[in-house]
């Protein structure tokens, strides 16, 4: 009797044919919501004799946001076919809703024909200066190849379609020279995700989209990254990456790399306690509910070995990652993203907050009731004190809420209308005709217990008493400010926000992500905020950095 056939291929088999039997190196389709290619197996990742592949490219990029985007380009600019995706439902991530200021130098045309001096040594030095907090702690040769590449990477956005307002700005940051490029915001305002005249950031993302699209980049958008598929849990090269989609899991091979640009670890409330332990759950994110800041890519890198870097940069004092609320009474407050009500996701934001706050028109005070800081300041002593411990032994990291109570002379005096959709009224703003009603109703999910409404009294008729005698006692608060004594009273949600991440995994000059032992995972890069060891807040890092990793994996990363 002969012997039977087998029904799967070996080892050396899968990995010489790539086991992608029954799909196409590039068949999938591009677009929201493609559907998963029929008959597919979707076998565990640990099963890899077993696994056949759902989709194939030479590159995968987990993540179309500026960084991704970047690297796509970069890669299909040297042949090599890209498949993205992306957990929303739209591409851009965070860069969608930024402000679209773009710093990069060293002598671009920009530059040029605004007569600014600079130099890719200017760059280098300029972000390796210790006298600045910004600067100090950066890993160097990223900043050598950074700044190598700014200006060849200001004219790649230029010919793949970025427009840029025609004027510079600065000098910021750690730059001694006008490096910051506006760009210009895309027309289109029914494909802009927030429809806010501010966001320059969507013609970034969306020139970037159109160009890679164009190129031949595929993007799988609602397909959410899992885990990097790798030979060995611990050794090896990286073969691909599992994603979900409408609760299918897929197999995604990438024969020459995969690049985790998924954005950050901001909302990943474990992750990022691993840098302050403070961060607790009570802090929202800048630029949410948009896109999600997972945490996802470093996660799944670090399940394979992958190591953090640059982490002092995370929690250095000049780019905090604590930022003061500035719109009040909605838990999306940060400074320069007001939502609008006819934004297409307002549903999930409820309330674009009470804005333009002068805080000589209100005081601050925590879960306790009482007052922590002066309210007009806006520095890190400040944050600090937000997230001091505030005396709950249930609660010892951590700041707890933040409110604003004003009353209704504030409220005229600012103009404001306190009612829906300027104010959340689901836990986020709330009313009452004396103080002790006002206290009694704030009921939100992170108020771990109830305010005292005597200490709540307490504490405004003291603060009251220092109107009267034109100085502020506890915490020096300048003068003029108002006396809060006409009824209604309210409070607004003002807890501080998370804003950007500043550490994440460690990659050599290339973008390849190395481990804990200090060695290449070969096939793995990583760019973005995801990205370890160069503290420069903004979009210019990422585009350099994705399309340095872009280029490397579609030419050297089938090398092992």
């Amino acid at each position: 009797m002969g012997k039977k056939k087998r029904n799967h291929l070996s080892r050396r088999e899968f990995l010489r044919t790539g086991a992608t039997a029954g799909v196409g190196a590039t068949a999938v389709a591009a677009g929201a919501g493609a559907p998963a290619l029929a008959g597919l197996a979707t076998t565990p990742v640990e099963a890899q004799s077993e696994r056949r592949w759902d989709h194939a490219a030479d590159v995968v990029v987990s993540g179309a946001g500026v960084s991704g985007l970047a690297a796509a380009i970069s890669a299909l600019d040297q042949g090599a076919s890209v498949i993205m995706v992306d957990e929303n439902f739209d591409i851009g991530g965070h860069g969608m809703v930024s402000g679209g200021i773009v710093h990069l130098g060293g002598g671009h045309s920009m530059q040029r024909k605004h007569g600014v001096q600079d130099s890719a040594e200017l760059v280098f030095q300029d972000w390796i200066r210790p006298d600045h907090p910004l600067a100090r702690y950066n890993d160097r040769d990223l900043v050598r190849v950074f700044a190598d590449e700014n200006a060849p990477t200001f004219e790649f956005l230029v010919e793949n379609g970025v427009a840029f307002e025609d004027r510079m700005t600065g000098p910021q940051m750690a730059s001694t020279v006008p490096r910051q490029v506006p760009t210009v915001q895309w027309p289109n305002k029914s494909e802009i995700v927030t429809s806010v005249p501010s966001r320059r950031g969507s013609g970034l993302v969306r020139a970037l989209d159109v160009s890679a699209r164009k190129k031949g980049a595929q993007i799988l958008l609602q397909h959410r990254m899992t885990n990097i598929i790798r030979e060995s849990p611990s050794s090896g090269r990286v073969l691909g990456i599992a994603v979900t989609h409408e609760g299918r899991t897929l197999h995604i091979q990438a024969r020459k790399g995969v690049l985790v640009a998924t954005g950050g670890h901001s909302n990943n409330l474990d992750l990022r306690r691993t840098f302050d332990p403070r961060l607790t759950e009570e802090y929202f994110v800048a630029g949410d509910p948009y896109s999600r800041k997972s945490g996802d890519g470093e996660v799944a890198a670090m399940a394979i070995g992958a190591a953090l870097w640059g982490t002092a940069n995370q929690t250095n004092e000049a780019e905090r990652c604590l930022r003061k609320a500035v719109h009040i009474g909605s838990r999306f407050g940060y400074a320069s993203l007001h939502w609008p009500a006819d934004s297409k996701i307002f549903h999930l934001i409820r309330g674009s907050g009470l804005t333009d706050v002068d805080w000589a028109n209100a005081i601050m005070v925590k879960q306790t009731g009482r007052r922590f800081y002066n309210e007009l300041e806006d520095s890190y002593a400040f944050i600090a004190a937000a997230m001091a411990y505030s005396g709950d032994p249930s609660k010892r990291n951590g700041g707890g809420p933040i409110w604003a109570v004003f009353d209704a002379e504030a409220v005229e005096r600012q103009q404001w209308y306190p009612e829906p959709p300027h104010v959340d009224l689901d836990g986020y703003f709330f009313s009452g005709d004396t103080i002790a009603e006002l206290a009694g109703k704030i009921v939100n999910p992170y108020q771990s217990r109830p305010m005292p409404a005597a200490t709540l009294q307490e504490t405004v008729t003291r603060y009251n008493s220092f109107v009267d005698a034109g100085k502020d006692e506890d915490f020096e608060k300048p003068a003029p400010f108002h006396k809060i004594q006409t009824p209604p009273f309210y409070a607004a949600w003002a807890t501080p926000l998370i804003h950007d991440s500043y550490a994440g995994l460690r990659t050599n000059t290339n973008a390849q992500v190395v481990d804990t032992h200090g060695q290449v995972i070969s096939g793995l890069y990583c760019s973005g905020e995801c990205q370890g060891g160069f503290n420069q807040h903004g979009l210019g890092r990422a585009v350099v950095f994705g399309r340095i990793a872009g280029r490397h994996a579609a030419l050297h990363g089938d090398q092992v």
